[in-house]
């Protein structure tokens, strides 16, 4: 039986941006900033000021992405500290950091964390009737995958 770790109806949302992709997660956050307001924002430098700029509340700001901001939020993946991210990265452009972007996706996923990368994605996110509800998300259990000495 997996473990289970309750999402309060107050959600900590992880908010991020490539450059390119600033102005178009600024504009969506405009579009759903009554609902956005009800949860808990985090997101990299420049995006973090911008969203507070826009929104009109705080926004809890780590570092800029290549500067050590990406795993700054991998590792309050990795403790539990986020629920959602929405991460707007550009598909068409390398990043200095790439690397960095791999790993915090990796952690994503490997965490079961509902992430949305575009737009589309992320309106079926925000609409969904879990975003104003205790959710109970199953927590992967890597026991088994550490206790054959894989990646320890």
């Amino acid at each position: 039986m997996p473990k289970i770790k309750k999402l309060a109806a107050r959600k900590r949302i992880a908010m991020v941006a490539h450059d390119n992709r600033k102005a178009d997660l600024i504009k969506w956050a405009a579009s759903n900033k009554d609902q956005l307001r009800q949860h808990e924002l985090i997101a990299t430098g420049t995006t973090g000021r911008l969203l507070e700029e826009m929104l009109e509340i705080p926004v809890k700001r780590v570092l800029s992405g290549p500067l050590g901001g990406d795993q700054q939020l991998g590792a309050m993946i990795a403790t539990g500290e986020i629920d959602i991210m929405i991460f707007f990265w550009d598909p068409m452009e390398a990043q200095p950091h790439d690397s960095d972007v791999k790993a915090l996706l990796r952690l994503v996923v490997a965490w079961n964390i509902p992430m949305a990368c575009d737009r589309a994605t992320a309106d079926f996110i925000m609409t969904s009737p879990y975003m104003s509800s205790e959710y109970e998300a199953a927590v992967p259990d890597y026991t088994d995958y550490l206790s054959r000495g894989i990646h320890t």
